[in-house]
């Protein structure tokens, strides 16, 4: 069995910086892509950046320049510096990733860490 377990979410004031983490853990045998998606109320999950090894990343128009997705290969773990911090950026914020196990190639998603931008 695979967990993600993301930290770091909460209340912050427009302009204001936050950093997520997601740590890996459990059995497999590789970490083939991470990445971070959102879901804010009424609308659906939308993808904020992405990476694959080799360090290939990938953001939302929205997000561009303000936030940066950054992974710990030693520690399994990937993270998201966001900065600049919108209201429109308030969602429950969701790490996914995609695992070589030996049940083959399997995607995990953790359980979310809530966002909300406001003063």
């Amino acid at each position: 069995q695979v967990q993600l377990v993301e930290s770091g979410g909460g209340l912050v004031q427009p302009g204001g910086s936050l950093r997520l983490s997601c740590a890996a853990s459990g059995s497999f045998f590789s970490i083939v892509a991470m990445g971070w998606y959102r879901q804010a109320p009424g609308k659906e999950r939308e993808l904020v950046a992405g990476m694959i090894n080799g360090g290939t990343t990938n953001y939302a128009d929205s997000v561009k320049g303000r936030f940066t997705i950054s992974r710990d290969n030693a520690k399994n773990t990937v993270y998201l510096q966001m900065n600049s911090l919108k209201p429109e950026d308030t969602a429950v914020y969701y790490c996914n990733a995609l695992f070589r196990t030996a049940r083959g190639t399997v995607v995990y998603w953790g359980q979310g860490t809530q966002v909300t931008v406001s003063s």
